[in-house]
């Protein structure tokens, strides 16, 4: 009697949509977040909350959103009995004490990328999740996105043989009064490029090859003195793996927008591009010994693939990938380039054995 409760309780579980507050009501969360909620099969979005009350207000009326909170009216929100979860959409400075008190509340969170402004703050926010018996996930479109998944079974079956060396770069030009001023903020983004957009780089290599690297060089440039006061204009940097594996990688706020991943194998190579923006379609080239492939990624939403496996693992049915521990890791080797362009030297990456 005790299990056929249980069975019918684990049923109801999984079909009942898990209720999200969307925290941070900016440009990523208007133009990408909420609209996926449409699109999800176990998320719903049921509050809302933002910097300015009216706004959101009138947003949540358009979106026929019920509840609806300023910043500061957060603990509010996390009372709500209809939120089980919370998506993070602020800026990275602001994501270690939203994370914190949601975890203190008993809800569960899906924090945007990166994971924080610092690896001091994510591992709090690992330790608080934790401690309060809440699941963190790191938001990495890539996880669910189909050119990167085709790209990874590529790699992982072998048929590009050993994988030596690993380019990729991920850069957008910065434009005064048009570009988002606080990623020139050093509190509110943690640093410039690496952080907005060079991580995925990090995350996404490493996620290809099931391995992280153990050593780093990297140097850092600036060329407009005037707007990169607190933060790099560009960065480079070169990843050393145990298994010898090599990854070049580059992000810069002073380029046409670019991206791309560039696998060399001794048995063939591949190339993604563009690799990391959800606006356009993915062009994948790969060539096997004689054999060339080319495969068109149409376009699709890749958040609500994201939002949906993170509400499964609420609900039980599967565990969270990524999750607080891979944006953690991402942070401390960011950690380490920053280091190694400072010193201008390379820098081994020490992880914390406790996170």
């Amino acid at each position: 009697m005790m299990m056929k409760k249980a069975s019918t309780y684990n049923r109801a579980q999984k079909t009942n949509k898990i209720g999200f507050a969307v925290v941070g009501l900016g440009s990523i969360a208007q133009s990408s977040v909420l609209p996926a909620f449409e699109h999800c099969k176990r998320a719903k979005l049921v509050a809302l909350v933002g910097r300015d009350s009216k706004e959101t207000a009138k947003l949540a009326k358009k979106l026929k959103v019920r509840s609806h909170y300023s910043s500061a009216e957060y603990a509010a929100c996390l009372n709500n009995s209809e939120v089980a979860a919370v998506y993070i959409a602020t800026p990275q400075g602001e994501h270690e004490h939203l994370t914190i008190q949601a975890a203190k509340a008993g809800k569960h969170v899906l924090c945007e990328k990166p994971l924080a402004a610092t690896v001091k703050q994510s591992a709090a926010m690992l330790d608080a999740c934790r401690a309060n018996g809440v699941l963190l996930m790191t938001a990495y479109r890539k996880y669910y996105e189909p050119s990167a998944l085709y790209l990874k079974q590529l790699i992982q079956s072998g048929k590009l043989g050993r994988i030596d060396v690993i380019h990729t770069a991920f850069s957008e030009l910065h434009t005064p009064g048009k570009s988002l001023l606080w990623l020139l903020n050093a509190k509110a983004a943690g640093g410039g490029p690496l952080m907005d957009l060079g991580v995925y780089c990090v995350n996404t290599t490493r996620w290809l090859v099931e391995e992280d690297p153990v050593e780093v060089i990297a140097q850092s440039w600036v060329n407009d003195s005037d707007r990169f006061k607190e933060v790099e204009e560009g960065i480079s940097f070169r990843l050393r793996f145990a298994s010898g594996l090599i990854v070049q990688g580059s992000s810069s706020y002073g380029a046409a927008p670019s991206s791309f991943i560039y696998v060399q194998g001794s048995k063939g190579w591949a190339s993604l591009s563009p690799a990391f923006p959800f606006e356009e379609e993915r062009q994948l080239v790969a060539k096997i010994g004689t054999r060339q492939t080319v495969r068109t990624f149409k376009l699709i939403d890749e958040f609500a693939p994201e939002i949906d496996a993170f509400a499964s693992a609420i609900q039980g049915g599967s565990g969270v990938k990524p999750d607080g521990v891979q944006g953690h890791r991402d942070m401390t080797i960011i950690d380490a380039i920053y280091q190694s362009a400072k010193k201008k030297q390379s820098v081994t990456i020490i992880y914390d054995s406790e996170r």
